[in-house]
């Protein structure tokens, strides 16, 4: 008679790690990976970045509260993450076809409206954050 089987989870998958604190590290690492991946190949980021960086290092100085600057910062914040979205999804696109598809063409156009919709917020935010208290 052969010894049963152990069931599996039909949701996991030999690439999914079983967690603690090795698992922290290696996404940790997965992260400065994909950083340093966006600096190295994504222009428009690397653009982001050199807008954003000193206006996060500013935005304590400017803000009029905690809670501004907050904001200001967090807007910023949004719009490195809804880049690394959109370059993420160009990434799985080239990867799965170089031809084109409208499939794949829609859906980086949602990935760049999503940049721009974050790019329209973040400045005005801190047009009206920074109007409202240096303008009064």
């Amino acid at each position: 008679m052969t010894p049963p089987v152990p069931a599996t989870d039909a949701g996991s998958s030999e690439f999914k790690s079983r967690g603690g604190l090795a698992r922290v590290w290696r996404a940790v690492q997965y992260s400065r990976a994909g950083l340093a991946a966006a600096v190295r190949h994504e222009a428009a980021f690397r653009q982001e970045l050199a807008l954003g960086v000193p206006m996060v290092l500013a935005a304590p100085w400017l803000a009029p509260t905690a809670l501004h600057a907050v904001a200001l910062v967090a807007v910023v914040v949004l719009v490195w993450i809804v880049e690394l979205l959109n370059s993420a999804v160009e990434a799985v696109a080239d990867a799965v076809s170089a031809e084109h598809h409208p499939l794949i063409g829609r859906a980086k156009d949602f990935g760049s409206a999503a940049v721009m919709l974050s790019l329209l917020l973040a400045g005005l935010t801190w047009a009206v954050v920074l109007g409202s208290h240096w303008l009064r």
